[in-house]
């Protein structure tokens, strides 16, 4: 398992994080959650002797309880991982039960600590933008939070590209904390992070990783063109995410994964989590799954390298629009191309010239 150095700070996590979203119950996640704390402990143990050692969770995951079941699951070996959660989403019907403001950040951080029996974050991620709250207050917030030691980094996770950098550079000119990473959406089949989001990140320092590289199941191998998709998956118990553009493009990607991994004597989860930690400015993702054999599939495919024709395949095949001003960029900005973008423009220029080929 490799580890990287997380964005600017100092802290070194494995390129695989292990997510927590199936532990425990409740809050409208039965769906796709329900791993006990026995169940939960035996995917950890293997996780842990497998080099992982970046835990993911959240407030919300089954209303807190995924956090209680990974703190019981954790035990003594509080130190031997970097610990994250997430706050800012909705935690009741109260107005100040949202939101990144002091009051509900410093309150949903301080029931985290106390349902994972610890006295401190790792690391803290802002789980969704909030336009209403003042972003100084936010940022503020978070560097009281570390001044307390009750958090040692923070991140942000969904932002756009703006608001990212935003966020870093009003910390820098107040003199206080900037996030060091971000947690994004990302797969073969959504790759809009591509566009502003990875490049910005890349410019300003802060670290990527993705979220749900299987598309929320949508790439686990059962999701089929044409076929009903069984009822004990995240998509045949009709969970609302992710969110699909093209039906058609997303069942050919589904089959593409499938021709190469009956190649290649692999699974389809390995040859997409494969393929995503090879991305450009991709430092990890984080994979989560009910069923400890699945687990043990994804979490094997940090040592598997995916032939580069099979890769160039899939990045060809999956390759998104050059929106404006990518396309001006292509045409007339190739002089001085930017650093952070370079691999994207090679990318689409690829795709572009095998268009006016065929």
């Amino acid at each position: 398992m490799d580890h990287i150095r997380l964005g600017h700070s100092g802290l070194y996590v494995s390129r695989l994080a292990l997510g927590t979203i199936p532990f425990g119950s409740g809050g409208g996640f039965e769906k796709i959650a329900g791993l006990s704390v026995d169940e939960a402990r035996r995917q950890l143990d293997e996780a842990l002797s497998c080099g992982v050692n970046f835990l993911d969770t959240a407030n919300i995951y089954s209303a807190g309880d995924s956090e209680r079941v990974l703190g019981e699951a954790l035990g003594t070996r509080r130190d031997d991982i970097i610990l994250t959660s997430k706050a800012r989403t909705s935690t009741g019907e109260g107005p100040n039960d949202s939101g990144a403001s002091r009051y509900h950040v410093t309150r949903a951080v301080e029931d985290s600590l106390q349902r994972l029996g610890t006295d401190h974050l790792d690391l803290l991620y802002m789980h969704q933008w909030d336009g209403q709250t003042p972003i100084l207050e936010t940022i503020q917030t978070a560097t009281d939070l570390i001044r307390a030691g009750k958090v040692r980094y923070w991140g942000v996770s969904n932002y756009s590209a703006w608001q990212l950098t935003k966020t870093v550079y009003e910390a820098r000119q107040a003199g206080l904390e900037a996030p060091v990473a971000q947690q994004v959406y990302y797969t073969p089949e959504a790759r809009e992070i591509e566009y502003e989001i990875i490049p910005a990140a890349r410019d300003l320092g802060v670290a990527t990783f993705g979220w749900s590289p299987l598309g929320e199941g949508l790439l686990n191998g059962k999701v089929r063109r044409g076929k009903e998709t069984p009822s004990d998956t995240r998509q045949g118990a009709g969970w609302p995410e992710p969110h699909v553009t093209d039906w058609d493009r997303a069942y050919d990607l589904i089959e593409l994964f499938d021709e190469i991994a009956g190649d290649l004597g692999w699974t389809i989860p390995q040859v997409v989590i494969s393929w995503i930690l090879d991305r450009p400015g991709v430092d990890g993702t984080v994979i989560a799954a009910r069923s400890f054999e699945h687990f043990q599939e994804d979490l094997a495919a940090a040592d598997l390298t995916l032939p580069q024709e099979a890769r160039d395949r899939i990045t060809l095949a999956s390759q998104q629009p050059a929106y404006y001003p990518l396309w001006h960029r292509l045409l007339n900005g190739q002089d001085r191309p930017e650093p952070a973008e370079t691999e994207f423009y090679r990318e689409h220029q690829r795709a572009l010239d095998a268009r006016q080929d065929g």
